[in-house]
């Protein structure tokens, strides 16, 4: 038996101060090396919160990738009970190999009122391409998409992992500000960057850069109604959707409005086995209430069994419950 210790990433903001503690267990538990453990619990090392992990042989170069890319996960080492007759417990440093497939910093360097969490942002894509039928296909193979783009920091989280990416968003000037911050983010880091501009008749504007080289990565910035999504970013088929709602929605009515717009748009880009993660403001909301409107206006199973209904988190004092919906599309 081989047993791992994983530190838990820290938390910057008190405002999210226990969004680690509350998904760092599904989220390893939806990882591909979850299947293959026999216990899984939280445990306190050295003063730190780690999640202790037993399997039954020690993990390869790949699953150890794959708990690299997790959100949650900080560190990993093996722990030993002794070493060189020392009682432990000890912790070995383990590499895990996994290489973003752009600098971290992509991620984390942007900030903006209203952004999404990053480590939120990280681990929702890794969420919901667990719950797809594309769960063990290579990140580079992928392509996901947000339809309330925003700043783009969900779509950042994608394309760190590999994925292509396409955004919609109804402010123009988040759309041209998300296009001037990758474009200057990539010629400080050296990356190839092209860019090309569309004028979309009657429905917007269309960005798309070209990211790299090894291979080139798409990520596409519409700017628009995100009802006419699949118009806007015609030719671009997503495995994945990913949206964090706006928190802004103090009533339901807008929300439900939204979603019954949006919804059978979004899932009809989606192939059969295609997934989504959405997180929303479950303080007047609750889940039951999402999951019924999700499945009443899309054709989606919402995926209710553990760990997937185990997704909810504090944010603050006004968001007292962020939940996160995941469904999988018939």
């Amino acid at each position: 038996m081989t047993v791992l210790a994983a530190q838990l990433a820290p938390q910057r903001s008190t405002q999210y101060a226990d969004l680690v503690g509350k998904l760092a267990r599904p989220e390893v538990q939806l990882s591909p090396l979850g299947a293959l453990l026999s216990a899984l619990e939280p445990v306190t090392l050295g003063g730190q919160p780690y999640l202790r992990l037993e399997m039954p042989a020690p993990p390869t170069p790949d699953q150890l990738a794959e708990l690299g890319r997790l959100a949650t996960l900080h560190a990993l080492f093996e722990l030993q009970p002794e070493c060189d007759g020392t009682p432990g417990p000890w912790l070995r440093p383990l590499e895990t190999g996994f290489v973003p497939a752009f600098p971290p910093d992509l991620l984390a360097a942007r900030r903006y009122r209203g952004k999404t969490n990053e480590l939120l942002a990280q681990c929702m894509v890794n969420i919901a391409r667990a719950a797809s039928r594309f769960a063990q296909q290579p990140w580079a193979d992928l392509r996901l998409f947000d339809p309330l783009a925003g700043g783009g920091t969900l779509l950042f989280a994608g394309l760190l992992m590999g994925a292509e990416v396409a955004g919609v968003e109804q402010e123009v000037q988040d759309v041209r500000s998300t296009v001037t911050f990758l474009r200057q983010f990539a010629q400080e880091a050296r990356i190839a960057c092209r860019v090309q501009e569309e004028k979309l008749r009657r429905l917007g504007h269309r960005w798309t850069l070209t990211l790299g080289k090894a291979p080139p990565r798409r990520c596409i910035l519409a700017h628009g109604d995100t009802a006419q999504a699949a118009a806007l970013i015609a030719g671009f088929r997503p495995h994945l959707l990913v949206a964090d709602l706006p928190y802004g929605i103090q009533h339901q009515g807008p929300l439900v409005d939204l979603l019954t717009r949006g919804l059978p748009v979004w899932t009809g880009m989606l192939p059969p086995g295609g997934a989504l993660a959405m997180a929303w403001d479950a303080t007047r909301f609750d889940r039951a209430q999402m999951t019924g409107l999700a499945e009443s206006v899309a054709p989606l199973t919402v995926l209710a069994q553990p760990p997937y209904n185990q997704l909810a988190h504090r944010v603050d004092r006004v968001i007292k419950q962020r939940d996160i919906l995941v469904a999988r599309r018939l």
